[in-house]
């Protein structure tokens, strides 16, 4: 018994944005919502500058020449916010929900010290 597997197209058809998102809609029907804050260029830049984009690299990336921003579907896909970019600290909102997270996280995370203790042995 096989599973038919549709082609992914994972070229983009539209951008758009709300108060805290990039919104990519790509060629397949997909929709992929990212935090606004992961791209600090693009949460910084005017509405006018934001509606200012181009498909770039063959459909598969987005170019914003007012900013100098490029954003490629494979790496949204990935969930990849910009490298080297510290963007909780432009946004109240990610700070907090960032907090929330490491909490959350350490949390979740039980502390053996027997267990660190024996493996430095």
């Amino acid at each position: 018994m096989g599973i038919l597997a549709t082609a992914a197209d994972e070229r983009v058809a539209d951008v758009s944005f709300d108060d805290d998102s990039l919104i990519v809609r790509l060629k397949d029907g997909r929709t992929i919502s990212v935090p606004l804050s992961w791209y600090p260029r693009l949460f910084q830049a005017t509405p006018e500058q934001r509606r200012n984009w181009k498909i770039a690299g063959g459909g598969y990336g987005i170019h914003w020449p007012g900013i100098d921003e490029d954003l490629s579907t494979e790496g949204l896909l990935r969930g990849a916010p910009a490298p080297g970019r510290n963007a909780e600290e432009l946004h109240p909102k990610s700070r907090t929900r960032l907090a929330g997270r490491q909490a959350s996280r350490a949390a979740a995370v039980p502390r053996n010290s027997k267990s660190r203790s024996k493996a430095r042995q």
